[in-house]
């Protein structure tokens, strides 16, 4: 892991502020990128989104999923996590907190806003930073990269009935075309071209040109998600700037959610005996969050600067120090699992 991935939640911090403080010199230019829209789709922010999209998504090898029924325990685990409790639990939190606890302290409008921004998140899990989580953790890579190809073929099938299903329970209003539209521009179009770009990079130079490819892609994705950040901070810098606590209020139940569904899938792991260098990792991309995809979501079935995409990015902002800091606890506790196999 590089010091720009390591402290990537350092450069989304400045980001916010640059975003914050541009979008109040020069609202005018936000005002332009705003307008460049077509069919609840911001071309600016699509191009952004393509630019860390795309280059994850070449890393997924369908091939690999051959080898999923090589030890299933740990994709049981964590599709069970992923798509069976995950979801659910972010949005029961989301309606906990802000139709609740901090219902007096969040006007009802932004509160449905955030609420829906946590749905999005819960519903997306880790494509790419999972990959470092589990180097880090010294998990099984092939095996990591198949649990990931799985997660995506089921995310094509499955974000949208998800995502639809909890916003229709907390009565937010869910513009099918919107979501369905976004669900192909971000996932399923990105994924297809991904896998032709692996196909010809694979056959030019094998997995090794592969590599080197997506390493040097890998700035593209860091600027594409900082850009990003700038664009809906300066979109949202007023809001922040009249109620500066309510970054902090939507990164509670983000907290919660993350350090509870760790537990969740690491406890099964160590409970059913899974071998750590594939527990930590299926542990890890249970509790990550494929917040580009969120993001873009978000900003296509919301807007810009909707509660929504605030609370999305939010999530960017608090996933790297969360995921460092289990990443230690599950290298302390490696011996407390079988052997790796």
């Amino acid at each position: 892991m590089g010091a720009f991935e390591r402290y990537l939640s350092v450069w989304v911090a400045i980001a916010i502020g640059a975003g914050v403080g541009l979008g109040l010199v020069v609202p005018q230019v936000f005002s332009v990128l705003a307008n460049l829209s077509y069919a609840n789709v911001n071309f600016p922010v699509a191009v952004l989104i393509w630019a860390m999209v795309w280059p994850m998504m070449i890393g997924v090898d369908f091939g690999s999923l051959k080898r999923v029924g090589e030890k299933p325990k740990g994709l049981i685990i964590t599709l069970v996590v992923n798509w069976l409790i995950k979801p659910f639990t972010m949005a029961a939190l989301g309606v906990l907190f802000f139709k609740h606890v901090f219902a007096p302290l969040i006007p009802p409008a932004d509160a449905e806003g955030y609420l829906a921004g946590l749905i999005l998140l819960g519903a997306a899990p880790c494509t790419a930073m999972v990959f470092v989580w589990s180097q880090l953790t010294k998990g099984d890579p092939n095996y990591t990269l198949a649990q990931v190809s799985v997660n995506d073929a089921i995310m094509v099938f499955a974000f949208a009935p998800i995502v639809a299903f909890l916003l229709g329970v907390t009565d937010i209003v869910v513009p099918w075309e919107t979501l369905l539209l976004s669900v192909g521009l971000y996932v399923l179009l990105p994924l297809l071209a991904g896998v032709m770009a692996r196909q010809l990079l694979v056959a030019r130079g094998g997995r090794e040109a592969v590599s080197a490819f997506t390493e040097r892609m890998k700035p593209a994705s860091i600027v594409g998600l900082l850009a990003t950040v700038v664009l809906l901070f300066g979109f949202q810098g007023q809001v922040i700037l009249d109620r500066p606590l309510i970054i902090a209020l939507i990164a509670v139940p983000i907290l919660i959610q993350s350090y509870g569904i760790f537990a969740l899938g690491y406890g099964a792991a160590w409970l059913w005996k899974v071998p750590h260098n594939i527990a930590a990792p299926c542990a890890m991309i249970g509790t990550s969050n494929f917040f580009e995809l969120a993001v873009a979501v978000a900003i296509s079935l919301f807007g810009l600067n909707s509660g929504a995409a605030l609370a999305t990015v939010v999530g960017v902002l608090v996933e790297v120090p969360v995921m460092l800091s289990l990443v230690a606890f599950a290298n302390a506790t490696r011996t407390h699992f079988p052997p790796n196999t």
